[in-house]
């Protein structure tokens, strides 16, 4: 595999999280305050053309033009700034070319196959039902995981009038026109009057988030027929829908993709919701085998024409060893288990677990991007097997305490998933454990990827989660910060020393994926040390107390960084 990615610090935001758009990034990055911290940059999908869910849910590569430039992407190269950027391998948005030219041609779409017709799909392994979509043999579904309850299927009407599923693993929402008083008296062979009475109860019921078919008629039954037709002939849609991997023009789309993605100045790409892409009859929908890494494999061989390392993103249990399966396949993993280590190891004092995990990360020789706060919570899923139910309850429940939102699957509390909180907030606000837990993250094995709130010791914003709605939890740890703000935040104890931190692992080469490594704890203190080609960088950290020395030494025995506290 080509190794395309170097192991200094990444920047992780969205393109409009610091100053309003990617040029204010980019400035604020050639500042000299920033001078020699990141070498790498983490854009999250928002920088493309995209509609709902932040950016996840991309309708093309393009740039986002209100939010980036080209201009800004050469700026950062200036700049020495490599990029992350994200390929959604398992879905895009139906408002799509390639969607909307179903919608609009039909089976005489070239797209027709692009994305996965559920009823093509389960063909032979089901039966019919009177809504027009097959439900599968229960056998069949056993092993499978839907992120939302119900099938995953997604009533598309084609021009004819023909009603198709198709397979819809994530957000999905139809739109149905409201019609006027014309719009029924034409449709429905009404007089004005009594077309414009039914409009209003046909709105008024929309409105309150009915659909068409339990509205209420009670006079007009026998023009119901009419209407619902007139209401599903408009209707518009929203969501993401699953792409079919079985496609030669999804092939060509994942190629076409990865070369834009190399062109914009790329050198990982994430690969977000990879695991849900392959699908058979009768395996699981979710990280099936062989299919995952036969699909991995294949988006390889056309990544590394373009010199991309590749970095898949799942989240799983840490007894299932599946960080360690990508991982012995040659892939950068994810380590989705520090940020709930780092906070379990402060809240008690004691670095036995912390110290465990590194060492298997060395001697296992895994090559992870690891990170404290990040877009999304500070994961709970992938802790089990690794710290005790009652160790992870105990986590859940301080970082509530504090403000945090727990996120559950299906609402389920023995499903738990993550706690969205801002990494600060869920240390208790407090600068020493905000430092330590960075010099903790930045002397573990691995690329450190640092959250732009986590950087400016950013407070739960609960604010932001009212404004957001029901589903809304996640904006917590999402605030858009000022030109203002960002200034008076470089001026704060807590940046600055974070900013030195990093300034140094940057420079200092024994933070290298090559650098020799070793780490004890005993009694509640925990010891770092990494070298190479005879520089040294050492941790000696205070779980009980919060203090520390960071500090670093050139091959002739010169003091090139020092930090106590």
């Amino acid at each position: 595999m080509i190794n395309a990615a170097n192991s200094g610090p990444m920047l992780n935001a969205y393109p409009d999280s610091l100053g309003g758009t990617l040029s204010d990034i980019a400035e604020f990055l050639g500042r000299e305050e920033l001078e020699g911290v990141f070498s790498s940059f983490y854009i999250l999908p928002s920088v493309f053309h995209t509609d709902l869910d932040r950016g996840f849910s991309v309708i093309d590569y393009g740039l986002n033009q209100t939010l980036a430039k080209r201009e800004d992407l050469d700026a950062l190269d200036a700049l020495g700034i490599d990029l992350k950027l994200d390929f959604i391998l398992n879905h895009a948005s139906v408002l799509s070319e390639q969607f909307q030219d179903i919608l609009k041609n039909g089976e005489n779409s070239k797209y027709r196959d692009f994305f996965i017709d559920w009823n093509k799909f389960w063909d032979g392994h089901g039966e019919m039902t009177d809504e027009g979509y097959i439900r599968p043999d229960e056998a069949l579904m056993r092993e499978m995981f839907f992120r939302k309850p119900g099938l995953p299927v997604l009533m598309v009407r084609f021009p004819d009038g023909k009603e198709v599923p198709y397979w819809n693993t994530f957000y999905q929402e139809v739109r149905y026109p409201m019609p006027d008083a014309q719009d029924v008296m034409q449709a429905a062979g009404l007089q004005y009057a009594q077309a414009k009475e039914l409009a209003d109860r046909v709105n008024a019921a929309l409105a309150a988030g009915k659909q068409p078919s339990e509205i209420a008629y009670d006079g007009y039954e026998d023009r119901k027929a009419a209407v619902e037709e007139l209401l599903a002939s408009g209707r518009k849609y929203l969501g993401q829908m699953d792409l079919n991997i079985k496609s030669p023009l999804v092939w060509e789309f994942y190629e076409d993709t990865l070369r834009k993605l190399s062109e914009y100045g790329a050198k990982i790409v994430r690969l977000d919701a990879f695991a849900y892409a392959p699908k058979e009859p009768g395996e699981k929908n979710f990280l099936n085998e062989p299919g995952t890494w036969e699909l991995l494999e294949r988006v390889r061989a056309l990544a590394d024409r373009y010199r991309l390392a590749l970095l898949p993103e799942i989240h799983a249990g840490y007894g299932e060893k599946i960080y360690q399966k990508i991982a012995e396949k040659g892939y950068m993993t994810y380590d989705f288990f520090l940020p709930g280590l780092v906070i379990d190891a402060l809240e008690r004092g004691t670095g036995e677990q912390l110290a465990a995990w590194a060492k298997e990360l060395s001697e296992k020789k895994i090559r992870t991007v690891n990170m404290l706060g990040c877009h999304d919570g500070i994961p709970l899923l992938d802790l089990k097997g690794m710290l005790s139910e009652e160790q992870i309850q105990r986590l859940i429940d301080t970082v509530v305490a504090r403000g945090g939102y727990v996120k559950d699957l299906h609402g389920q509390k023995n499903m738990y998933y993550q706690v969205n909180a801002t990494y600060y907030s869920a240390l208790g606000e407090d600068d020493g454990s905000m430092l330590l837990a960075r010099a903790i993250q930045l002397f573990m094995p691995g690329k450190p990827q640092i959250w732009y709130l986590d950087l400016f010791a950013g407070k739960n914003d609960h604010e932001a989660v009212a404004r957001a709605g029901a589903g809304g939890h996640k904006e917590i740890n999402r605030t858009n910060l000022t030109k203002e703000q960002m200034e008076a935040g470089l001026k704060r104890e807590v940046v600055k020393k974070q900013l030195s931190m990093l300034r140094f692992c940057a420079a200092c080469p024994a933070f290298s994926f090559e650098s020799s490594f070793s780490v004890t704890s005993d009694d509640g203190r925990l010891v770092f040390s990494r070298e190479k080609d005879g520089y040294r960088a050492e941790l000696d950290a205070n779980l009980k107390t919060k203090a520390f020395r960071m500090c670093g030494t050139s091959p002739e025995g010169r003091r090139t960084f020092e930090m106590e506290q």
